[in-house]
């Protein structure tokens, strides 16, 4: 089985899914829509120590437009106007969850994963590009 960061685009969509507790208007969440390039790094586990991906935001949803070695990649999430951020993802056996928050041009969390013969976890960091 391939380890977990092989399939780094779980990690990268954690960084900047969310599942929104309070739903704020749309015109509240465009303000962290966009490009942003996000840097995830492994603390523990096995997974490779570090990966970096770009991702979209679309009306405070996260969108991924690449896959991870063909593998195709579930993503659960949204960024509320606060930019409070958690995520959930599934790609084949693998799932991942994830946390954090945006502010203005940048972000961190936490994450963590786990396949049925890995577990990982780490923090993110994020910058909006263009």
């Amino acid at each position: 089985m391939a380890r977990l960061t092989n399939h780094g685009a779980i990690v990268a969509a954690i960084a900047l899914g969310a599942a929104i507790l309070a739903g704020p208007a749309h015109s509240e969440r465009a303000n962290f829509d966009g490009a942003w390039s996000v840097l995830v790094i492994t603390d523990s586990g096995t997974c490779d120590r570090a990966y970096r991906y770009g991702i979209r935001i679309a009306n405070g949803r996260v969108i991924y437009d690449g896959g991870a070695e063909g593998v195709p990649v579930q993503i659960s999430g949204q960024v509320d106007a606060n930019g409070r951020v958690e995520v959930s993802l599934r790609s084949a056996e693998r799932q991942a969850t994830g946390s954090g928050r945006l502010s203005g041009d940048s972000g961190t969390g936490r994450w963590s994963g786990r396949s049925p013969t890995d577990q990982c976890s780490g923090r993110w960091e994020a910058e909006r590009r263009g």
